[in-house]
């Protein structure tokens, strides 16, 4: 019965600290202000342990087809590279001001299963300024950005260049017929 009561003290007045500290101010939301570690490991198991509980019906569809990961490519270029960055940047103004910094994807796509890919692109993640594409892409759209990231890792910034500067061609041909 004493440890109970011990218990139940001890329980009252870490929820008492915890309220104290969240109505104090003194926890700062700066973008501009790092997170410490525990928050940092708070929020990234919560993340990952939220997706991996919602990807297990996803079925990945064939992601090798030249004409879906163009099509990726063209997403990935207008909706993706000022955050996530392409090949050859170093950094970008939207980026430098983001808080948690956006993971480099041709670094994190090896790390990550299409179906999270597909989960992460189409739901987004709360308070990190990834956008649900869900909501204004159909999945077959979001598909073929998935496509394009499973080889965003092994393009060079030329294999990016050239493939910008062929959708480009392509893009300025349409224009002209």
């Amino acid at each position: 019965m004493k440890c109970l009561k011990l218990f139940v003290a001890f329980s009252i007045l870490g929820v008492g600290a915890f309220l104290a500290y969240i109505y104090s101010g003194v926890a700062d939301v700066a973008a501009t202000s790092p997170e410490g570690f525990v928050i940092r490991w708070v929020l990234g198991t919560v993340r990952e342990r939220s997706i991996a509980t919602r990807i297990g019906s996803i079925q990945v569809p064939p992601l090798t087809d030249p004409k879906m990961i163009e099509s990726g490519f063209l997403h990935y270029e207008d909706h993706c590279a000022g955050c996530h960055l392409a090949p050859g940047m170093e950094t970008s103004d939207l980026r430098a001001g983001l808080n948690p910094r956006p993971p480099l994807l041709a670094r994190a796509v090896p790390y990550s299963s299409p179906a999270e890919l597909f989960w992460i692109t189409k739901n987004g993640i709360k308070m990190t300024a990834m956008p649900a594409w869900g909501q204004s892409h159909d999945d077959a759209t979001i598909w073929a950005i998935v496509a394009f990231l499973e080889i965003l890792p092994s393009m060079t910034p030329a294999d990016y260049q050239s493939m910008k500067k062929a959708s480009e061609s392509a893009t300025n041909t349409e224009h002209h017929q």
